[in-house]
């Protein structure tokens, strides 16, 4: 199999992936270890053709984008109902902070099946005990937000840092825990994911220079493009699903995905 096939899939993964609380970084960390993509080059790839699915959110909420940067230019946070830019710096910074800390230890023991399984499993319960927690619902939908609820789903995100546990499924679980609807949850997820995705990507980019040339940034481009359309598709398509899917469903499936891979790569 060629790598340029293998861009393809581990693109169509990720633009499948991204946005269901399923873990995408999981599942490239465990279809590279079937494909035998692997090394420094190869996990600058997985982080990088995020951004496909970063540029198809984008596309999709542009006009949120725009008002949360109208509102910011105007400097109109106070006075401006619903969600506005400091919202988003503060379930941003975070997990941001974090990253620019720790990349170098996230890249070099965390990529790798066993981590991503127990990141499936631990990310499963957690999703499992935010999805039957009884607290009090304060913002039905993302304009309900306070900045607690922000920064606290902020705080959540950093648990995505850890491939397995999903960046949506730690966030959407945050929400929840906090007082937030599922929708809300989600929606929010969304909207976040655009700047930490293309901050994250940029840093790792810039870090891993000296090791792109013309082959890797090839392959970038393919599972770049490749995860752009699937994630466009994806987004359109399960958004509504992944509002109303109950998350034990997911978690489930995280189960099962961790156990048929235990079987298939560990043992």
């Amino acid at each position: 199999m060629t790598d340029a096939i293998k861009a393809i899939i581990l693109g169509i993964i990720e633009g499948l992936t991204e946005f269901l609380p399923v873990s995408s970084t999981g599942h490239l960390v465990l279809a590279g270890d079937l494909l035998k993509f692997e090394g420094d080059t190869a996990v600058t790839f997985k982080i990088v053709i995020q951004l496909g699915a970063v540029l198809a959110v984008l596309l999709l909420y542009w006009k949120k984008y725009l008002h949360i940067g109208v509102n910011m230019l105007k400097m109109d946070f106070a006075k401006s109902k619903g969600l506005n830019a400091i919202h988003m710096f503060l379930a941003m910074i975070p997990a941001l902070i974090v990253y620019l800390f720790f990349k170098d230890m996230i890249k070099t023991h965390l990529f790798g099946p066993e981590p991503v399984l127990i990141g499936l499993v631990a990310g499963a319960i957690l999703m499992i005990f935010a999805a039957r927690s009884r607290g009090t619902k304060t913002a039905d939908t993302v304009d309900h937000l306070n900045y607690k609820q922000a920064f606290g789903i902020g705080l959540f995100q950093c648990l995505a840092l850890w491939p397995g546990f999903s960046r949506s499924g730690s966030t959407i679980s945050g929400g929840l825990l906090l007082g937030t609807s599922q929708k809300a949850a989600a929606d929010f997820t969304f909207l976040i994911s655009v700047p930490v995705m293309f901050g994250a990507s940029l840093l790792d980019l810039y870090d891993s220079w000296d090791l792109l040339n013309s082959d890797a940034l090839t392959l970038m481009l393919i599972g770049f493009v490749t995860s752009f359309v699937v994630a466009l598709i994806e987004v359109v398509t399960f958004i509504k699903l992944i509002k109303r899917l109950r998350l034990e469903w997911f978690a489930l499936y995280r189960f099962v995905i961790a156990a048929l891979f235990y079987v298939i790569v560990i043992l």
